[in-house]
């Protein structure tokens, strides 16, 4: 059974999850409307994986009968300077929410909810993964300056991604 202090804190972070999958949405329109049909491709898989936390969420509040709570979702933001300026925003928006897991974590420990605790080793993990990701294609980013056959190539490269059933 949850505490209502770290149920609440998980309800929080159930919405940030779907805030998160309503911004790699809204990337994935603005380079859908670039011609970059790689990157977005590579957005919407981002998305679907956010979807799926949020669910990994929704679940495991429900199976500690507690209660979900949904909130309204921000608009995101849709205007970019490029597919720079995404990574970028990309990169500073996993830095975010692995802050935010962390800060789970010390309240799940400091409640001695060691189940949550548990649960949320999993998203600690995959946070180290998705931060180095979006560092790394911002990397190949920053490496190619103006080049657009640099760009055209990664973006047949990062049209590729698909999602996986452990990343949902």
């Amino acid at each position: 059974m949850l505490s209502p202090a770290i149920e609440q804190k998980l309800n929080d972070h159930l919405n940030l999850e779907f805030a998160s999958a309503h911004l790699y949405l809204s990337m994935s329109a603005y380079f859908e409307s670039q011609n970059l049909s790689g990157l977005a491709r590579w957005m919407f898989v981002q998305y679907q994986e956010e979807i799926g936390h949020t669910m990994k969420f929704f679940k495991f509040i429900n199976d500690r009968d507690g209660r979900v709570e949904l909130s309204d979702v921000p608009k995101p933001e849709h205007q970019w300077e490029g597919p720079l300026d995404v990574f970028k925003s990309t990169l500073s928006h996993e830095r975010m929410i692995s802050n935010a897991i962390n800060g789970l974590v010390r309240s799940a420990l400091e409640a001695n909810d060691y189940a949550t605790h548990s649960f949320l080793q999993w998203f600690v993990n995959e946070q180290v993964e998705e931060e180095a990701t979006a560092a790394g294609i911002l990397g190949k980013l920053e490496l190619l300056g103006d080049s657009r056959q640099g760009l055209y190539l990664l973006d047949q490269e990062l049209g590729q991604r698909s999602v996986t059933a452990e990343e949902t």
